[in-house]
C-alpha cells in the first residue's frame, strides 16, 4: 500500500516535535541558533507544502472549511512567533518566553491536526487522492527545504 498524505505529514510533525524539544532545552549560543534555524526551515517548508497539497482540497469541501481555516490561522500565529524570535536576542528572557509560546502553539496545532483535522480530511479525500497528495507534498516539501536553507 502506498504512503498517504497523513503519514507524510506525521513524519514532519515528528521532526518538528524533536526540534522544538531540542530548542527548549538549548542554552544560548551557536547550537541554539542552529536548532532554531532548523526548526524555522522545517516549519516553513512543511506549512507551505501542507497548505498547497492538503488544505486547498479540504477548503473546497464544506465539511472541512472550518477546520482548514482554523489550521491556517494556527500557521499564521506560529509564523508570527517565528518572526518575533528572529528579531530578538536569543540570549534573553524574552526569547525564551517566545519559544515557550511557540512550543505551546505548535504542540496544540499538531495535536488538533492529528486528532481532528486528519479524520475530517480522511472522510473527504479518496484513497487515490491521499497517495497522490503524499507524493506532491513530499516533492514540494523537499523543494521548499532546499530553497529556504539557501536563503
Amino acid at each position: 500500500m502506498s504512503e498517504t498524505i497523513f503519514e507524510a505529514l506525521r513524519e514532519s510533525h515528528k521532526a518538528q516535535r524533536s526540534l522544538m524539544r531540542s530548542l527548549m532545552l538549548s542554552k544560548p549560543g551557536e547550537h541554539r541558533v542552529h536548532v532554531f534555524t532548523e526548526l524555522r526551515v522545517e516549519l516553513a517548508a512543511h506549512e507551505a507544502a501542507e497548505e498547497r497539497y492538503l488544505y486547498v482540497d479540504i477548503l473546497m469541501d464544506d465539511r472541512g472549511l472550518n477546520s482548514a481555516r482554523d489550521a491556517l490561522s494556527d500557521h499564521h500565529k506560529m509564523d508570527k512567533l517565528v518572526e518575533d524570535l528572529q528579531t530578538q536576542d536569543h540570549k534573553g528572557r524574552g526569547w525564551t518566553s517566545t519559544v515557550k509560546k511557540l512550543s505551546n502553539a505548535l504542540h496544540d496545532h499538531l495535536r488538533e491536526e492529528e486528532k481532528i483535522f486528519f479524520q475530517i480530511s480522511g472522510k473527504i479525500l479518496s484513497a487515490t487522492q491521499k497517495t497522490t497528495l503524499a507524493r506532491k507534498y513530499r516533492k514540494n516539501y523537499r523543494e521548499m527545504r532546499v530553497k529556504l536553507t539557501a536563503a
